[in-house]
């Protein structure tokens, strides 16, 4: 058997020690999986993606019907909001517990990181509208923001959002209380 050229035990060498460590072979430019959400390529695959990620991180239970889904305007979002946007600078999402719709406000795109934790918010809404009784509206949205910028921050970003307002939402007291 011959010994091998040292250019050949140069390039071989890093790898021989590396399998040795453990560390598996080593690649120049190892790319990171693309996240889940990013291969969805249809808004049914995006669901059942953010809902994966819901049944693990959330303690709402899924349901067993699909929400409605329907793109608006930011007009219709507005006259359609009881809450005139206190909670963010604007209305992206609406979720109807009635008619198990849920509203995305124009323009929304999947591949937003933004756009998606807003359908997020709203199907946690979805979940959340029969796991337990709410004493009023105002109270589900904390929990849903809270689920909202986890998502976000597990993929480097962040959310806008009054959290004191949404504090205060949760309360269920009325917006403008005046005593005699």
């Amino acid at each position: 058997m011959q010994p091998l050229p040292r250019f050949a035990l140069a390039r071989i060498a890093p790898i021989a020690i590396a399998l040795w460590l453990g560390l598996g072979p080593l690649t120049a430019h190892a790319a990171e999986p693309e996240p889940d959400w990013q291969r969805a390529t249809t808004l049914p695959d995006l669901i059942a993606t953010l809902d994966h990620w819901l049944d693990a991180e959330s303690p709402y239970p899924p349901r067993t019907t699909a929400p409605r889904l329907r793109l608006i305007s930011p007009q219709r979002a507005r006259a359609m909001s009881d809450s005139g946007g206190r909670l963010g600078a604007t209305r992206r999402g609406l979720y109807d517990p009635d008619t198990q719709t849920i509203f995305l406000v124009r323009p929304w795109s999947m591949r937003n990181p933004q756009d998606v934790s807003v359908l997020l918010h709203e199907l946690t809404h979805h979940r959340q509208a029969t796991a337990r009784h709410w004493y009023c509206p105002g109270q589900q949205e904390l929990p849903a923001y809270r689920l909202q910028a986890a998502w976000l921050a597990e993929r480097g970003e962040s959310i806008s959002i009054n959290w004191i307002a949404a504090s205060l939402a949760a309360g269920c007291t009325p917006d403008d209380f005046h005593p005699n």
